[in-house]
């Protein structure tokens, strides 16, 4: 019976699920070298804001459909992938499962982890055949978690989802650092990326959207302290990130201004967070306060977006202005 661990893959949870999970498969497997609020800028990652009317919890991970959401931030990196997931409860699930079963051992024999939904998403990097299970780190836990095969792809949510990565073709910074204003530009655009389903609000909109909530007292209270404490982690990932790569071209210089300005809001921001003995938690008072630094960060967000707007006229954007002939989507 075959098996395989890979030995010195490590998630640590300190972004996005999904990005903590994507930098250490590939910094495991040598295809990326930088710091983690690189990849979450080059990804469009740090940038995706999906807020919940309720502010529930999942608001964090509800940024759109997975494999159309992730596939232009992992376009950019220039890397092969390949996913699948769906709603357990479809009758085809069954075979979809055993052959991501197959294929996720596959990756692992190549010395590559694979991103795997628990929930959130976390990091499979071992298998044993005899006991038939995967192990999975969540960025949280020292320990693994067991995962046996027969399980695979169920959890409470009802949704599965699973990707690999192959092999990679090399970007030049500025391509990629263009690629990932666009990207962020559309997220901050489209207000609802799961239609027709309108109780999640993306971009702009969920700015408006979070101010409601907090306002009106009608929120999950759990669900609005982890989606503040995410959101002021992105946010301070753009800055970072648009720190290094300002160089490239002086409007980036005037959107990394404004979000030093978010970043005092920040400092503001988490001062209204309290770790009692569930976990974070807002202030009882911190309802108004908030919903005001909100509505100062959605006004700076929008001249930064403006700033990336004004770059990406400069060049031509193949991606978004061929149309195939079949349309926008591939012919079936």
């Amino acid at each position: 019976m075959a098996e395989n661990m890979l030995e010195h893959l490590v998630m640590t949870r300190e972004s996005k699920s999904f990005v903590d999970s994507l930098h250490a498969i590939l910094t495991h497997s040598g295809q990326f070298q930088g710091e983690k609020y690189m990849l979450a800028g080059y990804t469009g990652m740090a940038f995706k804001l999906s807020v919940h009317k309720r502010l529930l919890p999942m608001s964090v991970t509800a940024y759109g459909q997975w494999g159309v959401a992730h596939q232009g931030g992992i376009d950019n990196l220039g890397l092969f992938t390949i996913y699948d997931g769906g709603r357990s409860r479809h009758p085809t699930f069954a075979y979809y499962h055993q052959d991501a079963v197959n294929w996720v051992k596959r990756s692992l024999d190549e010395g590559k982890g694979v991103i795997y939904w628990i929930p959130e998403f976390g990091v499979i990097y071992g298998y044993d055949d005899a006991d038939r299970v995967f192990y999975v780190q969540d960025g949280w836990s020292k320990e693994p978690h067991i995962l046996l095969y027969d399980n695979f792809g169920l959890n409470f949510t009802g949704f599965w989802y699973c990707q690999i990565f192959g092999d990679q073709v090399q970007l030049t910074e500025q391509e990629m650092v263009l690629e990932s204003l666009r990207l962020a530009t559309q997220d901050w655009d489209i207000p609802y990326r799961l239609l027709p389903d309108q109780n999640i609000a993306s971009g702009r909109l969920a700015y408006d959207v979070w101010i409601e909530a907090l306002r009106s007292g009608d929120y999950d209270a759990s669900g609005a302290a982890y989606l503040l404490d995410s959101y002021c982690q992105s946010r301070t990932e753009i800055r970072m990130y648009l720190h290094d790569v300002r160089g490239l071209w002086t409007e980036l210089e005037q959107a990394w201004m404004r979000y030093n300005q978010i970043a005092e809001l920040i400092q503001q921001m988490r001062a209204l967070l309290v770790r009692g003995e569930h976990g974070l938690a807002l202030r009882e008072d911190a309802n108004e306060q908030l919903a005001q630094c909100l509505g100062q960060a959605k006004l700076l967000e929008e001249q930064a977006v403006d700033s990336f707007r004004n770059i990406s006229a400069q060049y031509a954007d193949r991606k978004r202005s061929t149309v195939p002939r079949w349309g926008t989507h591939s012919a079936r």
